[in-house]
C-alpha cells in the first residue's frame, strides 16, 4: 500500500505533475544542474522521458510524433458480456455490433505552429459500479501532436498493434507508442469494449475477444492503409505487423499467434464460444511478424490465482498449443509478478513456446505493473489507483525507459531487419556489472535477459 510520505517524496522528484489537466510550473520541475554548473532549465517530465542512465534505444527517434484517434466496428458478434448476465443461458447467445476505440500514433510533421504537446483523457477505476474503485475521469500530457500530418518520407512505416490489460485503456502505454513513433513504426492502441476503466464489464469477454479484436484492428489500418483519403493511406505496411500485449494483452497476444486454448478452459465463456480459438480452428495471420507480451495473463499460476484448480498444464494452454506459436516473441516479465506469475506463469509460457525464437526480459523484484505508463497525480490519493500503475521496487520513469529500450531492438530486429538491433540483444547471463550493449557502466542492475531458439 501507498503512504503519504511516499506521495509528497514523488512530488519532490517530479514524477508525472498535473494540476488542473496542466503541468505545473518549471520552477517546481527544476532539474539538477549541468556539469558546466551554469543553472538548469526547468523541463517538465513527461511519460517516456529519458533519464540521465536511461539505455541507448530508449532515446526518442528521428521523427515528430502525431496522434490521432479511429472509431471501428465488428459487425455481428457475440455479446458475451450479455450472455454472461443472463439466466438461464438463451440456447442462442445473443449478438451486437462491438464498437473499438483505436488510439494511433505515427511520424508527422507537425505544422510550424503547432504544439507538439497534448493531453490525454483517461479514467481511473475499475468499470461502472465498483464502489471501490469509482471512476474518476483525469487527463495527463504526452508528446505528440493532435491531428498533425503525417511524414510519409519514410515510406510504410511497419504496424504495432498494442492491446491493454484488465481493465486498461488505449492509453495506458502511451509513453511507449509516442516512442516507437518517433522511430518510424505506425502504433495502433486499442480500447478493448467490456475491459477499460471506464466500461468494464464480464471477464469472459475480455476471455473471447481479445485476439478477435487485435485482428479486427489488424485488418481496419491495412484496409485505410491502401484506400481512401485518410491520413493512413501509403503510411503504414501493415503486411509488416507486431502486436504488443499487456496482461490479458498478452493473453490475447499469444491466442493470436497461434497458441490455441485447451480443452479443459471451454467452459470460460458461455456457449463454448472459445473453441474458435483453439489448435485447427483458426489461422495465424500471415501479416503478424512477431510478439511482444508484457506479463501475458493465462498460464498455470495465474489460473490458480483466480480460483480455478483444474486447467490445462500451462493454464490456459496444453504442450500442443504453446507449440503452435511460430512468430519471434519477447516476453518481459517481473520475477515477483503475482497475477500472471513468474515460476509457473511467464517463465514457464516462454520456455514451451518451443517453435518461437524468443526472449524474455525479467526485471528483478517487479511484480506486474511492468508495462505501464508512471501513476498519474490524480491517483496520489487513491492507493488502488496508484498501485494499478507503480511498481514498489522500482522508479516507473527508469522501467518505462528499460521497456523502451528493449522493445526498440527486438522491434527494429524482427520488423526492420537491423542485424546491429540485435546486438542489443546478446546479453550475457547471469548479468554482469557492465558490459551491456546500450548501457552505461554501473547501470545494468535488475534486468535478466533470457534466449531460447526454436526448436
Amino acid at each position: 500500500m501507498s503512504h503519504p510520505a511516499s506521495h509528497a517524496r514523488l512530488l519532490a522528484l517530479s514524477i508525472l505533475l498535473t494540476v488542473s489537466g496542466g503541468l505545473l510550473s518549471g520552477a517546481t520541475l527544476a532539474q539538477m544542474a549541468p556539469a558546466s554548473g551554469t543553472a538548469a532549465t526547468a523541463t517538465p517530465v513527461y511519460p517516456g522521458d529519458a533519464r540521465p542512465d536511461a539505455p541507448a534505444l530508449s532515446a526518442r527517434g528521428q521523427y515528430a510524433v502525431g496522434v490521432r484517434t479511429l472509431s471501428l466496428v465488428r459487425k455481428d458478434v457475440l455479446d458475451i458480456a450479455r450472455a454472461a448476465t443472463l439466466s438461464p443461458a438463451p440456447a442462442t447467445l445473443p449478438r451486437y455490433d462491438r464498437p473499438l476505440t483505436v488510439e494511433v500514433w505515427y511520424p508527422a510533421t507537425p505544422s510550424a505552429r503547432q504544439a507538439q504537446t497534448t493531453l490525454y483523457s483517461d479514467t481511473l477505476g475499475s468499470g461502472p459500479g465498483d464502489a471501490k474503485r469509482p471512476l474518476v475521469p483525469f487527463t495527463f500530457p504526452g508528446r505528440a501532436a493532435r491531428d498533425a500530418a503525417p511524414n510519409a518520407t519514410g515510406g510504410r512505416y511497419p504496424l504495432v498493434i498494442f492491446s491493454h490489460g484488465y481493465p486498461g485503456s488505449r492509453y495506458l502505454m502511451s509513453y511507449l507508442a509516442e516512442n516507437l513513433a518517433s522511430k518510424g513504426y505506425v502504433v495502433a492502441s486499442i480500447d478493448h469494449t467490456d475491459s477499460t476503466h471506464a466500461d468494464k464489464a464480464a471477464f469472459s469477454s475480455t476471455l473471447l475477444n481479445r485476439a478477435q479484436d487485435d485482428q479486427a484492428v489488424l485488418d481496419g489500418v491495412a484496409a485505410l492503409s491502401t484506400a481512401g483519403s485518410g491520413f493512413l493511406n501509403g503510411l503504414v505496411d501493415a503486411g509488416n505487423t507486431a502486436l504488443l500485449g499487456y496482461s490479458m494483452g498478452g493473453y490475447g497476444a499469444l491466442n493470436f499467434a497461434g497458441a490455441g486454448y485447451a480443452d479443459a478452459v471451454l467452459g470460460f465463456v458461455p456457449g463454448g464460444a472459445l473453441k474458435a480459438r483453439q489448435n485447427g480452428n483458426f489461422t495465424v495471420d500471415p501479416r503478424l511478424k512477431a510478439v511482444v507480451a508484457f506479463a501475458p495473463w493465462g498460464g498455470d499460476y495465474a489460473v490458480k490465482a483466480i480460483g480455478v484448480k483444474t486447467a490445462a498444464p500451462f493454464g490456459f494452454w496444453d504442450a500442443a498449443g504453446l507449440s503452435n506459436i511460430k512468430v519471434p516473441t519477447l516476453f518481459l516479465v517481473g520475477d515477483h509478478d503475482d497475477v500472471a506469475g513468474y515460476v509457473g506463469g511467464v517463465k514457464s509460457l516462454f520456455e514451451n513456446a518451443v517453435n518461437s525464437d524468443r526472449y524474455m526480459v525479467v526485471y528483478q523484484n517487479a511484480r506486474h505493473n511492468s508495462a505501464p505508463n508512471p501513476p498519474p497525480a490524480a491517483s496520489f490519493g487513491l492507493p488502488d489507483e496508484y498501485n494499478h500503475y507503480a511498481e514498489a521496487a522500482w522508479d516507473m520513469q527508469r522501467l518505462n525507459n528499460l521497456n523502451e529500450h528493449f522493445v526498440t531492438a527486438f522491434l527494429n530486429y524482427r520488423l526492420k531487419g537491423d542485424p546491429a538491433a540485435a546486438e542489443y540483444l546478446n546479453v550475457p547471463t547471469p548479468i554482469a556489472a557492465d558490459g551491456w550493449k546500450g548501457f552505461a557502466p554501473r547501470t545494468a542492475l535488475g534486468i535478466e535477459l533470457y534466449h531460447m531458439n526454436a526448436k
